[in-house]
């Protein structure tokens, strides 16, 4: 794997790597597995993984690249990190909202938020809604953020409607 790209995000799964690196490929447009490299012998002592099974998965999601790693139940995905999905209409955010909270945990969904089927954290945002909240001596941002506050998925005509008074 060879990619152009400075920053890469390692997403850690305990042995589901290839499973949500294909189901996310599928979710987005213009995304691919790029590679998908192997465990060996060599230090299976340390990694105890069998030789041959799956150890990273390299792709892209909308051309930005991600490696998914079957590191081992060490580590658990939180809330701590997420990834923002910024949408420009209700339909790409009913879209995605609708494909990765699919079996997800539905706790975890708040203001945009949900958890997927592996727990990952995603952020289905409004394109628009940085600029509401940006002013924070303003009725307007004061009313968007009450407005957001209160929804799972955001609605953007909701918002709307918030912000209009």
């Amino acid at each position: 794997m060879h990619t152009t790209q400075r920053i890469v995000p390692c997403l850690w799964f305990d042995h589901h790597a290839e499973e949500a690196a294909r189901f996310y490929v599928s979710v987005f447009k213009n995304s691919k597995i790029v590679d998908i490299a192997h465990y060996t012998k060599a230090g299976q002592e340390t990694h105890g993984r069998p030789p041959g099974s799956v150890m990273t998965v390299a792709f892209e999601l909308d051309g930005q690249p991600f490696t998914a790693l079957n590191g081992g139940p060490v580590f658990k995905f939180n809330e701590a990190v997420s990834l923002q999905v910024m949408c420009d209409t209700q339909d790409e955010i009913d879209y995605y909202w609708s494909k990765l909270s699919k079996d997800g945990d539905l706790r975890a969904q708040q203001c945009g938020w949900l958890k997927d089927k592996y727990g990952l954290s995603w952020q289905i945002v409004p394109r628009v809604l940085p600029d509401l909240l940006k002013d924070d001596q303003s009725k307007t941002a004061e009313r968007a953020m009450t407005a957001m506050l209160h929804m799972k998925k955001i609605d953007i005509h909701e918002l709307e409607r918030a912000v209009a008074g």
